[in-house]
């Protein structure tokens, strides 16, 4: 019987590693297991994700962390979804919500009716059949009630946060757990000479670590897997095209808004997003297509509110590693791969993959066919999500730069073309298997982009077309007056959970 595995070793902090700590830590109060998490205080941390989507919240308490407390360690705010601005049409906006749009209607999706109206000549927007997108409009929130009344009413949420605090935070709970925390940078990499796996780290001090499974947190460098181990990497840059950002942070000017802002500009786009005690504003740009002064100056004179640092540039190749695991290393955040972060899917990765880890935990044998599993699961989500991003580009109205012409005429790839395809035909959703995004999310974008299904489920002509219109008036006007009884996303924060100044 093969031994379990009893020693960890992190390399790197952020928040990535310390996920992943607190992660290992509670999964250790029932099989012990010495957690050693090492990162250098002279080496940096990307750290302006400062964006999320709906499972952090179920993270947050897999971890044992309270909400409130979350909220006001890492001056957090509350998130309903991603407002798109200039993606489609410039001038244009539309919203992706954290909610399903509408309700079945015998047992027919709700979308298959809209696109019945739109056909017949009748204009619908989608976004007057969610209950997120009516909150985001107003700039107002409520948390969703455990049982609601309605299930219109059920709707999912994220938070926009300080990346910087919110490792700070994991750390903190993650040492009281038991992690073990050192200071200090690796000079070598060991391999074992039969079995190339990772027999030791080399410290600048000259001290030596061991353990039997290390995670790799280092980053764009990926020290583990990529450098000492030499997973190759896998580069999706003819689709995503976006290899830069600039980032900068602002104060805050105006209410809290409850929602990411996208601004789509001539060669990528910008980011604004609202925490309680700053904005923090970023430039993702393709440099075949932008000078790094340009993007720059373009933040700096797009940006609202004063300036409280220099912008800070950041270079990489969107793409992932062949696997995130080979032999006895798992790479988790930028050290296994990178998406710009369009749809805040970032941190969700760390989050998906520590998953994967902890349910196929190895023994000391390292079975080769959990290690594939898991690297094929993961795999499998982040070209989903590649897909999905590629969409945001593709469907694109705009001719107005060469960037944007680029991305309207560009060749996608078969697994996106294929959902693109049943959806223009049928009003079909395509989901595959480890999608991050649910059919809701695709259908934001199709309606954003006025990509109109040409058919829809022959179920949903059943239904006399001025009863389904009379149904379809009420619903909205219901949607509308429950938004409007909620108080301003300001107020909830300023009431229930207000973080003390910086």
């Amino acid at each position: 019987m093969a031994k379990p595995i009893s020693s960890v070793v992190i390399v790197g902090g952020g928040t990535a590693g310390w996920m992943a700590a607190i992660s290992l830590a509670r999964m250790a109060r029932a099989e012990p297991l010495h957690i050693t998490l090492i990162e250098s205080s002279r080496i940096g941390t990307v750290g302006v994700g400062e964006a999320t989507i709906p499972g952090i919240v179920h993270f947050n308490h897999q971890v044992g962390l309270e909400e409130i407390a979350f909220i006001k360690a890492t001056q957090a705010s509350f998130k309903l979804g991603i407002q798109f601005e200039n993606w489609y049409q410039q001038d244009s906006r539309f919203f992706h919500p954290f909610s399903d749009f509408g309700l079945p209607i015998d047992q027919v999706a709700f979308h298959h009716y809209l696109n019945r109206l739109a056909l017949a000549g009748h204009p619908v927007n989608f976004e007057d059949y969610s209950f997120a997108s009516a909150l985001a409009r107003q700039d107002k929130f409520a948390q969703p009630h455990p049982q609601p009344s309605s299930p219109l009413a059920d709707f999912n949420y994220a938070y926009h946060f300080d990346a910087s605090l919110y490792a700070a935070y994991l750390k903190q709970h993650a040492m009281a757990a038991g992690v073990k925390h050192l200071d200090a940078e690796i000079s070598q990499v060991v391999l074992h000479p039969t079995s190339g796996f990772i027999d030791q780290l080399v410290l600048d001090n000259g001290e030596t670590l061991n353990a039997e499974l290390f995670i790799d947190c280092s980053g764009f460098r990926s020290l583990l897997l990529g450098e000492a181990l030499g997973v190759g990497y896998q580069s999706w840059q003819q689709w995503l095209l976006c290899d830069a950002a600039q980032a900068v942070q602002t104060v805050r000017t105006g209410p809290i808004l409850p929602y990411t802002r996208s601004i789509a500009m001539d060669a990528g786009w910008q980011w604004r997003i609202p925490l309680q005690h700053r904005m923090g504003n970023g430039h993702i740009y393709a440099s075949a297509f932008c000078s790094d002064e340009s993007a720059r100056q373009t933040l700096l004179d797009t940006v609202e509110g004063e300036v409280l640092n220099s912008p800070r540039k950041l270079s990489f190749t969107p793409g992932r590693r062949d696997v995130i695991w080979h032999k006895n290393c798992f790479a988790l955040g930028l050290a296994s791969g990178f998406l710009e972060p369009l749809e805040s899917t970032s941190i969700s990765l760390v989050q998906t993959a520590i998953a994967k880890l902890q349910a196929f935990f190895p023994d000391q044998d390292f079975a080769p066919a959990a290690i594939a599993e898991v690297n094929r699961l993961h795999n499998t989500e982040l070209e989903n999500i590649r897909d999905f991003l590629i969409l945001h580009y593709k469907l694109t109205d705009r001719r107005d730069s060469e960037f944007w012409r680029y991305c309207a005429a560009m060749q996608v790839p078969d697994s996106l073309q294929h959902k693109m395809d049943l959806y223009r035909e049928r009003g079909h959703l395509v989901q595959y298997d480890q999608e991050s995004f649910k059919g809701a999310s695709w259908l934001a974008m199709y309606n954003g982009y006025r990509f109109q299904a040409q058919g829809y489920d022959p179920r949903a002509g059943q239904v006399p077309l001025d009863l389904m219109q009379q149904r379809l008036t009420q619903l909205k006007q219901s949607i509308q007056q429950a938004a409007g009884s909620a108080v301003s996303h300001q107020d909830f924060i300023s009431k229930h959970c207000a973080a003390a100044p910086l």
